[in-house]
């Protein structure tokens, strides 16, 4: 998928997310707001670079814990809409919890250190 996402194959979701895909997390809702979520953190932080620390899968349920690592490029999300672009590199680190059905993801839930994001990125 990052191989797909990184090479700009705008489809890469297509075959992993069902269109009507429930996001329990901030942020809006399906695929293609799950294409908008990523297209903004590619804007903000990218090119980004994913390190997985752990990814375990039981039954229906996919957990990953990984590391987005990036430059700060611009203040285009919420999180970040205060802060002015520092061109620094940053850390964000999530907990992510997706629910496979028929091979696609149908729900996410996220955890995210966000606190942890933002005093990387403020001014010194």
């Amino acid at each position: 998928m990052l191989r797909r996402q990184r090479a700009g194959d705008e489809t890469f979701l297509d075959d992993l997310v069902t269109a009507d895909m429930v996001n329990h997390a901030a942020g809006p809702q399906g695929r293609e707001g799950l294409r908008a979520i990523l297209r903004t953190i590619d804007d903000d932080l990218g090119p980004v670079e994913l390190e997985q620390h752990h990814l375990i899968g039981e039954g229906d349920l996919v957990v990953q814990h990984v590391t987005l690592h990036g430059t700060h490029r611009a203040s285009t999300m919420p999180l970040l809409a205060d802060s002015p672009v520092t061109g620094r590199p940053a850390a964000w680190t999530f907990i992510h919890i997706w629910r496979v059905a028929d091979g696609m993801l149908v729900e996410h839930w996220a955890c995210r250190d966000d606190m942890g994001l933002l005093e990387q990125l403020r001014p010194s």
